[in-house]
């Protein structure tokens, strides 16, 4: 019995691997729908190679950990306010 549970546990870690990476646009899109499905409207996501500085929060890793995912709000596109009349 223990035999047949470490060769399952082998065989799920096994399929994970040949799997490999995601690629970070499969990553970032995942991300996104993730954030719209929240409601959240303004936001940015950018793609940066891993030791470079980018201003935001690191929400994902891809490309086997060479690149990171970094988040951050923007501002809501604001529309014009009407103009007040004047007496």
């Amino acid at each position: 019995m223990k035999l047949l549970a470490a060769l399952a546990v082998l065989l799920m870690s096994a399929f994970a691997c040949a799997q490999g990476p995601k690629s970070c646009d499969e990553l970032k899109g995942e991300i996104a729908k993730k954030l719209e499905a929240k409601g959240v409207k303004s936001y940015a996501l950018e793609i940066v190679a891993k030791d470079k500085e980018a201003e935001g929060t690191v929400v994902g890793t891809c490309e086997a950990g060479t690149k990171k995912i970094v988040y951050r709000q923007t501002a809501a596109q604001a529309q014009p306010a009407p103009a007040k009349k004047s007496s």
